[in-house]
């Protein structure tokens, strides 16, 4: 059987992730090794060490999401979105009476002994999955907006609520803007299609007063606009990180100066390894280093909205669709931060910037990319055959696992 399913997997897809989480860790421990001494009071190599270790594990999950059959999780689905909710309205709690861990003005994380998990990031696989199972069994009616689509666009505003609470109103956008993603591409016809859309501008125009009566819209937040408007003018204060990204993205040219002999990274760019670490490889690797990262991130996103064209069954799709929507729009946040084009929002670029949680997000979610690809590639292959066979009769008694269609 897994000789079998070895045969089907999608290897250029792994040997993307694989070369951009190298790239990511060698940039990680450049662009980490003089803040981590001056900034953080840790060793030169603290933030490498630790992204390996995260590394490792992430490759474990990653596997094993990639050999188990993605449909094994639809019983699942439902529990995980309930615990994802609840631990999210424990973080707000603890949020409220200052109990939470706070970076960046935020409560995003749990410490869970040495290490910081963010439930926000694996709300966003959560949240895709349950769309995908959601529609994918309501395709019959997948027009009726009252019966198909108000219980997940209220699971939707729940999640994204509680997120943007703590604050983090990057990774709500985030969650929002691929869950709009994956109700658009379920089927809808155009007249639905537009109903979402109406719905969305009248939430934004709603959410929007309520977050600068209540405070969550701060003058802090509001001055990312007028650093990304015009940061020269702000160099000292809300323009200053872009300012500095300016600064390595020039003197990087075409070659760059040399891996590891970044200016920027001495104190300068603040969030160097993290948020800016793009503008790092700008300046070490030059024009030709930022190519590479940003063809390889592409082949990622286009390969997965492809597998989710291909796909017939709608779950494996919509889990196609949310997951490239998901890696394409944090890809264009992230650079355009760090360019100016749009605030800076500090969401971390995908397999790249330094960041745990994040990364075992981004790891499961290929795994299962790549799952759904097998399967694709499978079916293909004995559809040309003319011969999709059923399990066979000599199977094991209590096998659950096969190469058909059905888990």
């Amino acid at each position: 059987m897994f000789k079998r399913m070895f045969r089907y997997y999608d290897y250029s897809l792994i040997i993307a992730i694989v070369c951009l989480c190298a790239i990511g860790l060698v940039m990680i421990y450049s662009a980490s090794m003089v803040t981590s001494v001056t900034r953080f009071d840790v060793p030169y190599d603290y933030f490498y060490n630790r992204q390996k270790i995260w590394l490792a594990f992430s490759f474990l999950v990653f596997f094993a999401t990639m050999i188990l059959p993605y449909k094994i999780y639809l019983k699942l689905i439902p529990i995980a979105i309930g615990i994802i909710i609840a631990t999210l309205f424990i973080l707000f709690i603890l949020g409220l009476f200052g109990l939470g861990h706070t970076a960046g003005n935020a409560t995003s994380w749990f410490k869970v002994g040495g290490a910081s998990v963010q439930p926000a990031e694996f709300a966003k696989i959560g949240l895709v999955m349950y769309l995908a199972m959601v529609f994918s069994k309501r395709q019959e009616y997948i027009n009726d907006f009252r019966k198909a689509f108000i219980g997940p666009i209220a699971i939707t505003l729940i999640i994204v609520g509680l997120v943007m609470v703590q604050p983090d109103f990057g990774t709500a956008m985030i969650i929002g803007v691929i869950a709009a993603g994956v109700m658009s591409c379920s089927g809808i016809s155009l007249k639905t299609f537009f109903k979402l859309v109406r719905l969305a501008i009248g939430l934004a125009l709603v959410a929007i007063p309520i977050g600068m009566v209540t405070g969550y819209v701060s003058e802090e937040r509001i001055s990312r606009f007028t650093g990304a408007s015009d940061p020269f003018k702000h160099a000292e204060d809300a323009g200053y990180q872009l300012v500095n990204s300016y600064l390595a993205i020039g003197s990087g040219g075409i070659k760059g100066l040399g891996l590891g002999e970044s200016i920027q990274k001495y104190g300068y760019l603040p969030e160097s390894h993290t948020d800016f670490i793009m503008a790092v490889i700008a300046e070490e690797l030059g024009f030709f280093g930022v190519s590479i990262v940003l063809i390889l991130l592409f082949f990622i996103v286009a390969k997965t909205l492809l597998l989710a064209k291909k796909c017939d069954d709608p779950f494996g799709s919509l889990i196609c669709v949310g997951v490239g929507t998901m890696i394409g729009l944090q890809s264009a946040i992230n650079l355009g931060g760090l360019t100016g084009l749009i605030p800076i929002t500090g969401v971390p670029l995908p397999f790249i910037s330094y960041g745990g949680s994040s990364l075992v997000l981004l790891m499961i979610s290929m795994g299962l990319v790549v799952n759904i690809s097998m399967f694709v590639n499978y079916r293909k292959d004995k559809k040309k055959q003319g011969n999709m066979p059923q399990q066979k009769a000599g199977a094991k008694k209590g096998s659950t696992i096969s190469l058909n269609s059905d888990v």
